[in-house]
């Protein structure tokens, strides 16, 4: 195990000890910081999403932006906008930076904004920089947006458009933890409400960019490559599989950035799972976060109730490894 790798684990290990029973949410948050994507979280309330990110950015000692997103929230509320200030006597327009320009941004219920405040996110999301009255102005190195949505009450919401839904390369479903998990919840809160002195030493934010360039040099062989490519071309070509719902339940399939995301997801879980190589398991580990928002399902599948994740299951049992 080399030292990075020991010291993410080490970051791993510490948020999960404040995030009881949502373990593959912080698996898939490091994932996220260690490809540069960002994450979309969907749970009910009460799951440790806000607290996640909290943790993370508490465990790296870095920035951490909330926007709390409203029906009536202004796109400048979340990127910053031009004020005039007086300088020396003189009225100067300066640019007064918003939320975004934060390592971590936490877009909380980011559908209950309308198209035009969620679409102020894609340029950040996409380009790593926000454009203002003409000037681009650079986001942070280390940045990631974690967004979050109530599937449960979707009165008064604006369901994200596919463009934006494809700029995150995950996305969480978090259930209510068990009965055991319910139990250390407790104990973790009451603990906490005891002042007591904090033994963890913050992580320097630079071991994320040596993890990143470690990640890179995980090698994929051709036969792993073409199993990822056939799970997203199966997404497109349903039809080829005769014996399979698959083609009654998929409308449109993903998108070239999903295969870059499987990519890059399944490199850095085989790099947390200290290998130097891909296999198909570690694609079949990450695959359900990745494709899981980039499905759009037939009429005939959501009458049905069937959901992106049998889908994929679906598609797992009729596409053979290489």
């Amino acid at each position: 195990m080399s030292q990075t790798l020991d010291t993410i684990k080490q970051l791993q290990e510490h948020i999960g000890k404040s995030v009881i029973g949502q373990q593959h949410m912080v698996e898939t948050l490091l994932i996220a910081l260690l490809t540069n994507g960002n994450v979309l979280l969907e749970g009910l309330p009460g799951t440790a999403k806000t607290r996640s990110i909290k943790s993370l950015s508490k465990a790296l000692s870095v920035d951490l932006g909330r926007v709390q997103f409203t029906p009536d929230l202004l796109p400048s509320d979340v990127t910053g906008t031009e004020v005039y200030q007086d300088v020396d006597g003189k009225p100067t327009l300066t640019f007064q930076p918003g939320p975004v320009f934060n390592n971590l941004l936490l877009a909380d219920e980011i559908n209950r904004s309308p198209a035009k405040v969620q679409a102020a996110l894609l340029e950040a999301m996409e380009e790593r920089q926000i454009t203002v009255a003409g000037k681009t102005h650079k986001l942070p190195e280390l940045f990631m947006v974690l967004a979050t949505q109530n599937p449960v009450e979707q009165e008064g919401t604006y369901p994200l458009p596919e463009a934006q839904m494809d700029r995150f390369i995950m996305k969480i479903n978090l259930d209510y933890p068990d009965g055991p998990s319910e139990k250390e919840i407790i104990k973790l809160v009451r603990g906490e409400e005891k002042p007591t002195a904090e033994t963890f030493e913050p992580i320097d934010p630079q071991c994320i960019f040596d993890a990143r360039n470690e990640v890179r040099d995980i090698h994929c062989s051709e036969s792993v490559l073409d199993y990822m490519v056939a799970i997203i071309i199966a997404t497109r070509e349903p039809e080829k599989y005769t014996d399979s719902p698959l083609a009654t339940w998929i409308r449109v399939g993903s998108s070239p950035r999903a295969s870059l995301a499987l990519d890059k997801s399944a490199r850095a879980m085989a790099w947390l799972n200290g290998k130097d190589f891909v296999d198909p398991d570690d694609v079949r580990q990450v695959v359900h976060a990745v494709l899981r928002h980039r499905l759009m399902l037939s009429y005939d599948a959501l009458a049905e109730g069937v959901t992106p994740d049998q889908v994929i299951d679906e598609i797992l049992k009729q596409v053979a490894v290489a």
